[in-house]
């Protein structure tokens, strides 16, 4: 039997790549770096219950570290701060002797991962003029460069939102900076000038999402390894089979308004299941919505609000809550189209994502979220329901993940057999 290749995700989050690259049974993950706790918990609890790691290889596979402190990180002897604001979340044979000590003496075939993408998003840019200037997350990167030198592996996969191609951080292209900062360690990316080239839609991978990545695969330049060949081959994975909103939660148990907010466990609620509640479906709950918004969602949706002009989006929203404002502030998804990108946005609400079936009158709940990015429908995701939508609107999809793992895997396994 074929021995699997082995990686490393940097800035795994809850797990979106790992669990695409696991699941196409071509490799095996050595450690993945987390810095939130919540992300770090549901990608140790995904180790466990679905590929069969203990609870301690789990706990000291997923390493709760911010990784900035890059040295420390690699070769251990953490300081007394970063143990303190640890406690018990790591393995002390990896505080001893960090990701090093945890790897030991086997070889690492590929880095994948990617840093933060909040800071090179254009909506991101569009909230904060100074973020160029003055958000450290443009700089994360270096970390990442850092570990492949370490490391050494025959390639990485780094994956970010498309605007990173016209992110100027100090004034300076970051994809230039990116470009420098791999050749000075002797590996090979796209030129910065093709990166376009480098975008993927997900819904090309069977993800009912029309989510756009840029996926930079790097290769050591003193190798005969094919950039191009390499991304032929992750081409070759595109599936001509598109899903929908439909395809992904239409057999989802309804949930629909009350007549009147009730208080269950101390909490109140709006919208209950329509169908039996045996059925097990878990964080399938939405929030919970104040009548007016309920009365807004119906109407959106009945009256085929997505396909009027801006203006008429504009006069719905600020005569129905009496606003000045100049931008639309809702959108529905629609049943015979794939979603639009599921954003981290969602932890504050879902207003740009109303449930398509009017008779339901609310926005997704976390379940449908995760199964709109192509999560396994028995993927749980630890922490309050704000947490979950936030690392759910951060993943890769484990689909599109999955397709890159096997293109990389047919790649290599061709040229080295």
């Amino acid at each position: 039997m074929n021995s699997k290749y082995t990686f490393i995700d940097l800035f795994a989050g809850c797990g979106g790549l790992s669990e695409g690259f696991l699941a196409s049974n071509k490799f095996e993950g050595l450690a993945h770096v987390e810095w939130e706790l919540p992300m770090v918990k549901t990608l140790r609890n995904r180790l466990v219950n679905k590929w069969n790691h203990s609870e301690d290889d789990a706990l000291k596979r997923v390493i709760h570290f911010d990784i900035q402190k890059t040295n420390e990180l690699l070769k251990g002897s953490w300081c007394k701060e970063t143990t303190s604001i640890f406690g018990k979340t790591n393995h002390k044979n990896i505080v001893s002797k960090g990701l090093k000590g945890l790897i030991k003496n086997r070889k690492v075939d590929f880095i994948i991962g990617g840093p933060p993408c909040q800071a090179y998003s254009v909506a991101g840019r569009a909230q904060d003029k100074n973020s160029m200037k003055d958000d450290y997350r443009n700089y994360l990167f270096e970390s990442f460069v850092k570990v492949v030198q370490e490391f050494k592996p025959k390639a990485f996969v780094f994956e970010n939102v498309p605007g990173m191609l016209s992110a100027q951080p100090g004034g300076v292209m970051v994809t230039e900076r990116i470009y420098k900062a791999f050749k000075e360690i002797g590996y090979e990316i796209t030129n910065p000038n093709n990166l376009k080239e480098r975008i993927y839609i997900a819904d090309d991978f069977e993800v009912p999402q029309k989510r756009k990545r840029l996926i930079l695969v790097g290769v050591k330049k003193e190798s005969n390894y094919d950039l191009n060949e390499i991304y032929k081959s992750i081409d070759s994975q595109k599936s001509n089979t598109k899903k929908n909103v439909a395809d992904a939660i239409f057999n989802l148990p309804k949930i629909v308004p009350l007549k009147s907010v009730k208080k269950i466990k101390g909490r109140n609620v709006s919208h209950i299941r329509k169908e039996d509640n045996t059925i097990e479906i878990t964080q399938h709950n939405p929030r919970h919505n104040n009548s007016r918004d309920v009365k807004i969602f119906k109407k959106w949706v009945e009256e085929k609000m997505n396909s009027k002009s801006s203006s008429e989006k504009i006069d719905f929203y600020n005569k129905l809550l009496n606003k000045e404002s100049k931008h639309a502030k809702y959108r529905n998804l629609e049943w015979d189209k794939p979603s639009p990108t599921v954003v981290a946005h969602l932890y504050k609400d879902g207003l740009m994502f109303i449930h398509p079936d009017s008779e339901q009158a609310r926005t997704i709940t976390v379940r449908e979220a995760a199964l709109l990015q192509a999560f396994p429908a028995d993927y749980e995701f630890i922490g309050s329901n704000g947490y979950c939508y936030k690392m759910i609107g951060n993943a890769v999809p484990p689909l599109m993940a999955k397709a890159i793992a096997l293109g990389i895997n047919n790649y290599f396994k061709d040229i080295t057999s």
